[in-house]
């Protein structure tokens, strides 16, 4: 995997609006917000697509879920609710090929999530 934008804020080469850190994982502010507040949840293992996990990966996954239920509530949104979503690949929306959660909220969130009409 080649560095992306997501291992430069890892490595602190970039700046970023960081609003959580552990071992495992990173989170800090989008810097195009589809929401009031738009966070992005990565692993700070390099994982292109969720199609590239293994089985060793499960409880990363797991924790990237925990991080956002954990920031929702010190952030004081998760009574009001809140979305999470992870794209994978060029259909699914993924622009930055290193797995991230989206934790989406602030506002009352539509669903489906974009107003363009869906053709099946």
């Amino acid at each position: 995997m080649s560095d992306t934008i997501f291992t430069k804020i890892i490595n602190k080469e970039i700046p970023a609006d960081v609003v959580y850190e552990d071992e495992i994982s990173l989170a800090f502010r989008d810097i195009q917000p589809q929401a009031p507040v738009h966070l992005l949840i990565i692993p700070k293992k390099p994982i292109v697509t969720i199609n590239d996990m293994d089985e060793e990966d499960k409880s990363l996954f797991g924790h990237l879920f925990f991080v956002a239920k954990k920031i929702a509530a010190e952030m004081g949104f998760a009574d009001d609710g809140y979305r999470v979503v992870m794209n994978c690949n060029e259909h699914g929306g993924q622009s930055v090929y290193h797995v991230h959660l989206h934790l989406l909220a602030g506002k009352p969130l539509g669903w489906p999530p974009y107003s363009d009409t869906l053709k099946v």
